[in-house]
């Protein structure tokens, strides 16, 4: 089977992992944010600051470098799997310790025991991660896709149970250590490597040498990613962190259906054509287009449709997440479409430089949040877009020297789906007003979401009308 054939059947099979797993997910998301209030949500986001913060070094960026090596022996294996298990132990012990002094930072007694309890789920990261990175190096992601979706079942039956009797934030915690506790028994059932008792210094350092950029590029994406959570709690309360995290849980919701199916399968993909620039930056340019075609509508859709949708999935307590969500939704177009420039740098062998950007960004987003959270939640939205487009450029300017992209032709992929779907919110915003004061919410999200969709494809295949045939000569190749 060709490379070709290879990533397409894996981008499949990922696509099926991540919606099927998703969809589950997002349903029980669905249940459980009408069974909790903002603060549950607020306190288990709180938690999820430090244990992501900690799950930075747990395997030491490992798998990445198993992902990318080009030669990869069994001792490179061992080695991972007992760096891994050893520092899930220490972290365990480390958060049962630490927990109390996170709760009085906040003053939130009721986190302490929310975060040693979900500390556990360290312990079953550390023992699938080598599993879990040997089966993405060989692109069999029909494997996630089984472990993702019992996973997720299984937890999403136990987190609602849980709610329905009463334990309330508990439900999550529970959620929790079951996906963490099945996941790891089914990676484990699916993989047949199994480690040796062995370690090699040698071997540790060799994979060490790339990981401590990933570590590194880890540790910027937390503050990047999480020090708006860390901030909103601290100023402004689990309240209203509950109410910001909702509508984040939104954007990575859509981000996970859309944009990780193909980012999933790119690193792989990539690092066979680390030799082979001209084929890298083709498949740059096909993967930007898929890419966009489909996060363009999605987030602007989710944007103009967000107080129908908050109201008909969530209930009329969360409306005050609705502004964040809208603000939120052109964040999301941004990372859909530029976080293959990242990949391309860890593929060629160049994540120093991707670490280099990471702190460019997660510098000025610490920067920004600080300044603006005393405005409120809204704000801190609005200054994480403002700041993600301004640096937008930056990454495209480093690879632009590495597989010698063109700019112009980088940002023409952009041209058919942004035309489109700006006639697609027109046409939702005119829709919209006529029905606005005789349909209610769930009539208008009934009639709007399908509309949205039809009159996008309709606008593409007019403008673009060999599209189809693109897209299935890329489905029967493989």
């Amino acid at each position: 089977m060709s490379l070709r054939q290879k990533a397409i059947r894996g981008a499949m099979w990922s696509a099926v992992e991540k919606w099927g797993a998703q969809l589950a997910s997002t349903a029980v998301f669905l249940i459980l944010a009408r069974l909790l209030g903002a603060e549950a949500f607020g306190l288990v986001a709180l938690a999820n600051v430090f244990l992501a913060f900690m799950q930075i070094f747990l395997d030491q960026g490992f798998a990445q470098a198993i992902i990318q090596k080009e030669e990869l022996n069994p001792e490179h294996l061992d080695t991972a799997f007992w760096t891994s298990v050893l520092t899930s132990i220490l972290f365990v012990l480390a958060m049962f310790t630490g927990a109390g002094f996170v709760a009085d930072f906040y003053d939130e007694p009721d986190l302490a025991p929310i975060i040693r309890w979900m500390s556990i789920s360290f312990f079953f990261g550390g023992m699938s991660s080598v599993q879990s990175a040997i089966l993405k190096r060989n692109m069999l992601f029909k494997a996630f896709a089984t472990r993702s979706i019992i996973a997720t079942v299984a937890c999403g039956i136990a987190g609602v149970c849980a709610a329905v009797l009463g334990l309330g934030v508990w439900s999550l915690v529970v959620k929790e250590l079951v996906f963490g506790s099945s996941g790891a028994i089914l990676l484990w059932s699916i993989s047949d490597w199994r480690p040796r008792l062995r370690f090699s210094a040698s071997h540790f350092r060799e994979l060490f040498s790339f990981g401590i950029n990933i570590i590194g590029f880890n540790f910027l994406n937390f503050f990047n990613r999480r020090s708006d959570d860390m901030l909103i709690g601290y100023f402004l309360g689990p309240v209203s962190l509950g109410y910001y995290s909702v509508a984040y849980r939104l954007l990575l919701i859509m981000i996970d259906l859309l944009t990780r199916v193909t980012s999933q399968v790119a690193l792989p993909v990539f690092s066979r054509m680390q030799r082979e620039p001209a084929k890298m930056r083709s498949a740059f340019y096909q993967v930007t287009k898929l890419t966009s075609l489909v996060s363009f509508p999605a987030f602007l859709g989710m944007a103009v449709l967000a107080p129908e949708i908050v109201y008909c999935l969530f209930g009329e307590q969360w409306m005050p997440s609705v502004p964040v969500m809208r603000i939120l939704a052109f964040i999301g177009i941004l990372q859909s479409v530029s976080q293959f420039s990242g990949t391309i740098l860890l593929a060629s062998g160049n994540p120093s430089r991707r670490l280099a950007i990471q702190f460019l960004n997660a510098s000025c987003n610490v920067l920004t949040f600080i300044f603006v959270v005393r405005w409120g939640i809204v704000a801190v939205a609005l200054g994480y877009v403002l700041r993600g487009y301004i640096l937008s450029p930056i990454p495209l300017i480093v690879i632009r020297n590495i597989i010698k992209i063109s700019l112009t032709k980088y940002y023409s992929q952009y041209a058919l789906p942004l035309f489109s779907s700006a006639i697609m919110v027109t046409t939702i915003f005119g829709v919209k007003s006529l029905l606005s004061h005789t349909l209610n919410s769930y009539a208008e999200l009934t009639i709007l979401a399908p509309l949205s969709i039809l009159t996008y494809t309709i606008i593409v295949l007019l403008i673009s009308p060999d599209l189809l045939g693109q897209i299935k000569r890329l489905i029967i190749s493989a």
